[in-house]
């Protein structure tokens, strides 16, 4: 097992060790190449700095431009614009791997890559290759702007409002906890052009240095310290029509869309940290001694790491298949994204934190990797939509109401 860093400043981070019968089974030889190119990237070029990132609050972004340059950028956007064209399960084993690295800084990745596809999937052939080139190569940075501080689960409920004015739209409101805000370059916002309801909302597509276009203080964070939150705020903000994503009407459409992705992207990142914790775990108990034996006789320990390998296999089989059925573009896809969300960042997280806790005291100190894990994704079961809005999808498929 190749560990980074040393026993001296204790920040271990064991990406160097995928067993296939908790990675790859499955997998195509091409699939596995994908993620033998993602682990090597994520054990050389994020791991060594992810203490760094979380403590100093560093948004890597030449490190992320290095990503791109392995299609990273815009790993399931068309060739044509620069994108790699890669499946929805491919991308998922390539966050996987990645979020061994840093879950942070691959979760902001994750957000990037669902607008350069929503600007790539409902944006005209004008759109795609204006943006798409530049978001794919990371030259320029992209955000996702849904949420509001007054609609949050409820997001058919946004207020930020945009009038029609000539050729032009007139912005006017705000968006809140938006990753990347004030750091990134293009916005994908969703706006309201019409009456209430998800049929009055439309998709915008925002450009830094727009006029009446500012930001909020930088948010101080539990975790994902290696991309900014700000709120993004609009004060007449003119923004051309051809700036438009699809028809009006059509933007809570789009976000939906471009969910159903994310959220099995931000399955994935809670996937490379859960995983990047058992092996942790599975380190600590074997070289930590008490009692006069090592830890990894204690048979109740040996359990617990048992159940947490068996879940986290689980959990990935879920998002696998929710993966496969949102590229093959099934009738259930979206109930199986919702399913495999909740499941996976719940189950992620509690694998997590029982990491943490075989590690004690050791821990809850910041001079180990596994606190930082924990911290990390346990935004996962919020953001993408909360699991409590991931248990109302499925249930109201299965009562069909």
């Amino acid at each position: 097992m190749l560990w980074l860093g040393c026993l001296l400043c204790r920040y271990q981070t064991p990406v160097g060790s995928f067993p296939g019968f908790l990675a790859s089974a499955g997998l195509t030889e091409e699939q596995k190449e994908f993620q033998k190119v993602a682990l090597d990237f994520a054990t050389k070029e994020m791991a060594p700095h992810m203490a760094e990132w979380d403590e100093k609050e560093i948004f890597p972004v030449e490190t992320m431009r290095k990503a791109a340059q392995l299609g990273f950028g815009g790993i399931y956007v068309r060739p044509d614009v620069g994108g790699s064209g890669l499946s929805r399960l491919d991308t998922s084993v390539i966050f996987e791997a990645l979020s061994t690295g840093c879950t942070s800084t691959t979760a902001y990745m994750s957000i990037h890559n669902m607008c350069a596809w929503m600007i790539d999937s409902f944006g005209n052939e004008e759109q795609r290759h204006k943006f798409c080139p530049s978001l794919c190569s990371m030259e320029k940075f992209a955000s996702y702007c849904l949420t509001e501080p007054g609609s949050g689960s409820d997001a058919a409920s946004l207020l930020t409002s945009a009038k029609r004015k000539g050729d032009t739209y007139i912005l006017n409101g705000s968006k809140a906890f938006i990753s990347g805000g004030g750091d990134t370059d293009v916005y994908v916002v969703m706006c309201r052009t019409g009456g209430p309801g998800p049929k009055g909302i439309s998709c915008m597509v925002l450009e830094k240095g727009t006029p009446g276009l500012s930001f909020g203080k930088k948010e101080k964070k539990v975790g994902w310290n290696s991309q900014p939150t700000r709120a993004v705020i609009f004060e007449d903000c003119v923004v051309p029509v051809e700036n438009r994503l699809g028809a009006e009407g059509q933007g809570f459409n789009i976000a939906m869309k471009g969910l159903n992705g994310g959220r099995i992207n931000i399955a994935s990142c809670s996937l490379g940290a859960a995983h990047a914790s058992v092996l942790l775990a599975q380190e600590h108990l074997t070289v930590r001694k008490q009692f006069g034996e090592p830890l990894a006789n204690n048979q109740y320990l040996q359990f617990r790491l048992a159940e947490m390998a068996t879940r986290l296999v689980a959990a990935r089989l879920m998002v696998r298949n929710a993966a496969r059925a949102l590229q093959e573009g099934r009738e259930d896809a979206a109930v199986l994204c919702s399913m495999a969300k909740l499941f996976a960042t719940d189950e992620c997280f509690a694998i997590c934190n029982q990491a943490l806790q075989m590690h004690g005291g050791y821990g809850y100190l910041k001079d180990y990797a596994v606190q930082q894990f924990v911290r990390d994704i346990r935004v996962h079961q919020i953001l993408e939509g909360t699991n409590e809005v991931m248990r109302m999808i499925v249930a109201r498929n299965l009562l069909q109401v």
